[in-house]
């Protein structure tokens, strides 16, 4: 993640003029729709002033008689002025509503793309739950209030403006007098909009944290329903829930206090102004109607002056999830090191070389001295304890994750200098944890193809993976759902079709990590089937966790601690007697102990 955004904090001024301007330049290629919009906004303010100026005629001439046509003249006038305010605001509306809803989609497409090339380490450091809230609240909220807020100020804006030409065309004392106490109003609002600012801002964190914990009672129910968790899970809700509970009672009081105070100030200057008033009636410098019509723009004056003193609140609210939209979107991504190709035909011999790796602030190095040689078509498996480094190893060939020290070669040919898309076109993937899509199943096989697919390669691939038959024994065949994370197919069919896509993507190099550790017996005879002819004419990486399933690899490495202690084949680790065997004996009296029990 980039650290030196300039929307990490909103608390001085040009950070904050930084966020306005970045806000509004997503808005810029829609500026016509915009325009248009506010045009309508000023017609809606245009009615205000208006509507203040009929008060006079209406008192000093109509109800005199002075012009007898003003009977029908006047409630026609009237009426016509509601009806263009009403169809002016839903023009102006409509249009805003247009903005945003393009600006949003925008926004989350870039948002989208940026998550994707994030590296690695940065997304599970942010976690699914925080990126997630980002996109479902802190965009809408960015944008709903973007076209919100600046239709309000420009609307409002130009609603006093006019409002006080009224009065100054009235009474310039008068005037004076309101004049003389807006500013203290304004002084007011801006007080609660500091503490608004520093509220939304706790808000939005909590909401990350509020889906974080609703993903994670979702997705573990059943550990929760096994373990009986809901006491924990119902504590830890209700934490949150009533933080959050506690900062929309402290932003409402905040934004609901501007008002009333503001109102509170100005109604000194409406006691003020009657009192001058009535000494100007006296000597015939107001009459009647011109005070009916200074104090109607003066009340009509109150609500644009509210609503621009509670667009405090959604204003700070878009400001505070903007910071965390930008910092999402400053996030450096995957770095791009290199622009090379690997030489045609592409072999798959991948060579490590004294390969070093320690984390961020770790007190010891997670690997150490790493070398090894994989040529075409051969097996090389990495076994040894959980936490020994064989994953961190396996990510480095894709990289996903970078070697602190050495360097890594694919056909001699460092991938540092490779684009990640040439490098991580030639590799393939088959791990436990299968990652399918809510699609049918002729989507997820012909993910793994670079161009759009035929049915007769879907078909081809799942054949050679073992799933065919059972995939023409559905309803739909190739075209049935899979589920959300592939949830209506068992485990080992999971892996099966895991396996067709790597065969339809016909990568030289090949990671298997721990492929079949999570299956029974049965399921892991069939899925191993697969690999088998997956693995053939292949560069075959393994990471393994059953010894039984690396035994007839060309060379197994035995890592401890992240060093590689012991190197050979099956049979030559047996007979070194050393860590190897020990973990096969092990595994062997367990095994035996399963199939007894």
């Amino acid at each position: 993640m980039s650290s030196s955004s300039p929307v990490l904090t909103a608390g001085s001024h040009p950070i904050r003029r930084e966020l306005w301007r970045r806000i509004y330049s997503y808005i810029k290629p829609y500026w016509k729709g915009m325009a248009v919009g506010l045009f309508f906004t000023a017609g809606v303010a245009a009615t205000h002033p208006l509507l203040a100026l009929l008060m006079k005629p209406l008192i000093d001439e109509g109800f005199s008689g002075a012009k007898p046509y003003y009977v029908w003249a006047l409630p026609l006038v009237l009426v016509g002025l509601f009806v263009l305010r009403g169809a002016c605001a839903f023009a102006s509306n409509y249009l805003m509503a247009w903005v945003a809803n393009n600006v949003l989609r925008d926004l989350r497409g870039l948002m989208f793309d940026r998550v994707l090339r994030l590296p690695d380490a940065d997304l599970r450091r942010l976690g699914s739950s925080a990126l997630l809230n980002r996109f479902t609240i802190d965009a809408a909220t960015v944008m709903q209030h973007a076209t919100e807020v600046f239709a309000t100020l420009v609307r409002e804006v130009l609603i006093v403006i006019a409002l006080f030409g009224v009065l100054l065309y009235m009474s310039w004392q008068l005037t004076l007098i309101v004049m003389v106490l807006v500013p203290p109003a304004a002084w007011v609002s801006r007080v609660f909009m500091r503490k608004l600012r520093e509220v939304n801002r706790d808000t939005v964190n909590m909401n990350a944290e509020l889906t974080r914990i609703v993903t994670e009672g979702l997705d573990g129910q059943r550990v929760v329903k096994l373990f009986d968790g809901y006491e924990y899970e119902n504590q830890r809700f209700s934490h949150v829930n009533a933080r959050l509970r506690r900062f929309a009672i402290r932003a409402a009081s905040s934004s609901g206090a501007v008002g009333p105070v503001s109102q509170a100030i100005l109604s000194i200057a409406l006691g003020a102004v009657i009192g001058v008033a009535l000494a100007q009636s006296g000597s015939g410098e107001l009459t009647v109607g011109g005070f009916a019509a200074f104090i109607g723009a003066m009340g009509q004056l109150l609500d644009p002056l509210k609503r621009l003193a509670n667009a405090a609140g959604p204003m700070q609210r878009m400001l505070v999830a903007g910071e965390s939209v930008f910092r999402l979107l400053d996030a450096q991504p995957e770095r791009e090191t290199g622009n090379q190709s690997l030489p045609e035909p592409v072999q798959g011999k991948v060579v490590f070389e004294r390969v070093g790796h320690r984390y961020p602030d770790a007190e010891s190095d997670t690997l150490d001295d790493i070398s090894l040689e994989a040529l075409p078509g051969q097996t090389i498996a990495l076994v040894g304890r959980s936490g020994s480094g064989k994953t961190t190893l396996m990510n480095m060939l894709p990289r996903f994750v970078h070697p602190t020290r050495g360097r890594i070669l694919i056909d001699g040919v460092d991938i540092r200098d490779l684009s990640l898309v040439q490098l991580r076109a030639h590799i393939s993937l088959v791990s436990q944890d299968v990652m399918l899509f809510d699609d049918t199943i002729a989507v997820n096989v012909g993910y793994g193809a670079r161009h759009p697919t035929d049915e007769g390669r879907v078909r081809a691939a799942l054949a050679a993976a073992n799933l065919l038959e059972f995939v023409d024994s559905l309803p739909d065949g190739i075209h049935t759902m899979v589920g959300e994370k592939g949830a209506r197919l068992s485990g080992g069919q999971r892996q099966r079709l895991a396996i067709a896509r790597a065969l339809i993507k016909d990568a030289p190099i090949l990671i298997l990590d721990e492929a079949t550790s999570a299956l029974d017996n049965e399921s892991e005879r069939q899925v191993q089937s697969s690999l088998e002819r997956l693995m053939q004419g292949r560069t075959t990486l393994v990471i393994a966790h059953r010894l039984s399933t690396v035994q007839n690899a060309d060379r197994i490495l035995v890592l401890d601690r992240g060093i590689v202690r012991e190197s050979g084949n099956h049979a030559e680790l047996l007979a070194r007697d050393g860590i190897y065997a020990s973990l096969y004996r092990m595994q062997f009296r367990e095994e035996a102990t399963t199939d007894a029990a």
